[in-house]
């Protein structure tokens, strides 16, 4: 889990992505720029039918849930010993505040991370304890394309820009509260978008196929 606090002004501050795109979380304060933002989701059905039909991405998946507590040798008596799932990764982090193991859910390009975490301090934040069910994971076949997009179009960001995961790939969060002139959020709820590498694209292409 990352901080999730107040967004950056629209590029003012660009961020380079590990592919070395620069990126940026969208911030509209023109008048013009909310009228425009305003216009886009705030539609009739008929309208909305249209704005959706032009998302260039998809997102095909569950990619993790992140549950968090105070120690997670207690989760892993219910996830490992008695449900069965098994370890396949660490991840440590003094700056996020995380100690984590990775278990998974099935194998090969349709498995799902379930990813217990407990914090490195307690008293410190984040706190990815307080929050049980941390934070949900998906799956996106253009990660780039999904946040140009989703933050054109009202969606908020949490700050850190599109960066390199504790799995590899590249991802960025949703924030779980909305702003004045970002109101579309996760409503509580902290949402991390993963971009997809080839297999798993191809995996979830045959089964939709």
């Amino acid at each position: 889990m990352r901080d999730c606090g107040e967004p950056h002004n629209a590029y003012a501050t660009m961020r380079f992505a590990p592919s070395g795109l620069r990126l940026a979380t969208p911030r509209f304060t023109t008048p013009a720029a909310r009228g425009i933002l305003r216009r886009s989701y705030n539609s009739d059905s008929g309208q909305r039918g249209r704005y959706m039909s032009d998302r260039p991405f998809k997102v095909l998946g569950i990619q993790q849930v992140a549950i968090g507590g105070p120690d997670k040798e207690k989760m892993k008596k219910l996830w490992v010993d008695s449900l069965g799932l098994t370890i396949t990764g660490n991840f440590k982090s003094e700056r996020e505040n995380v100690d984590e193991d990775i278990a998974a859910i099935g194998s090969g390009p349709l498995k799902v991370e379930v990813d217990l975490m407990q914090p490195v301090d307690p008293e410190k934040k984040p706190a990815v304890h307080n929050t049980p069910l941390n934070h949900i994971g998906l799956w996106i076949d253009d990660l780039a394309a999904a946040v140009e997009w989703l933050g054109a179009n009202g969606v908020r960001f949490a700050p850190g820009g599109i960066r390199k995961g504790a799995a590899g790939f590249d991802i960025t969060f949703l924030h779980p509260k909305g702003s004045a002139e970002l109101p579309i959020s996760g409503e509580g709820v902290l949402i991390e978008l993963v971009q997809a590498p080839p297999e798993v694209i191809e995996a979830f292409g045959k089964l939709s196929a």
